[in-house]
Formats: structure tokens, sequence, C-alpha cells
């Protein structure tokens, strides 16, 4: 059994622009079978029946069951590149941060799928568009 690692896309997708957030792993699966030194074949549920199912390892980790820790099933969409689309969900903190020229309004955002350590400092402008 193994983590599969996906990254998220900020918000709504504009003008070319991606924003990232941290990686994180999701879910376990099976490892169906060992496609030469650095690839893995999974076994992915049918709603993912449109990704390739053999996998580079650095894009694995190592699945260790704990019966002690109980983690709840992540409830996002995994696109077909291996991504997940992330929604601000509000705003922690506004701060001003000073240079010798300019005064850069910046705002601590909460987004959907991390928790309150993970929240993130984006420029006004960002969030705007």
């Amino acid at each position: 059994m193994v983590l599969l690692k996906v990254s998220s896309m900020k918000g709504v997708i504009r003008f070319g622009k991606i924003g990232k957030l941290a990686l994180r792993y999701i879910r376990s699966y099976e490892v169906l079978q060992r496609v030469r030194n650095a690839s893995s074949k999974l076994a992915l549920p049918p709603e993912m029946e449109r990704i390739h199912p053999v996998f580079h390892v650095p894009m694995l980790q190592k699945f260790v069951s704990n019966p002690n820790m109980v983690t709840s099933e992540p409830d996002m969409e995994i696109l077909e590149d291996l991504s997940y689309v992330e929604q601000p969900i509000r705003i922690v903190d506004i701060q001003v941060r000073k240079l010798r020229n300019k005064e850069i309004p910046m705002v601590k955002v909460l987004w959907n799928h991390h928790n309150m350590e993970e929240c993130m400092w984006e420029t006004c402008d960002s969030m705007i568009q």
C-alpha cells in the first residue's frame, strides 16, 4: 500500500497564472506491480479511470497502517493532471508590509482542504482577481 501525491491549484485559474500550495498525499492505494526500477502500477478506483495507473516512485510514499490514527477520507475531486482546485474559505489576518518606497497590503488566507497551520500570506491584488 502506498499514498499518492497530488498538487493543488489555488482559486480559479485566470490569465494563465497558476498558484501552488503544499503538495499533499491522499488515500492509500494498492500496488499491483512494479514497472522497472522507478515506477509502480496502482489499483485506482473507478472514478479515477481516466488517469494513467503507472506512477513514478517520487509521487508515492510508503503507507504504514496505524489503527490508533483514524483519518477521514478527503472529499476533494482529483483532476486528470493529479491536481485539485483550492478555494479560499476566509481571511484570517491582514497586514501591510513596508518596503523602502511602497507598502504592500497582505492577507492571510485559509484555504479549503488545509488546516489553520497551513494558512498562506497572499497579496490583496491576487485575491481580488
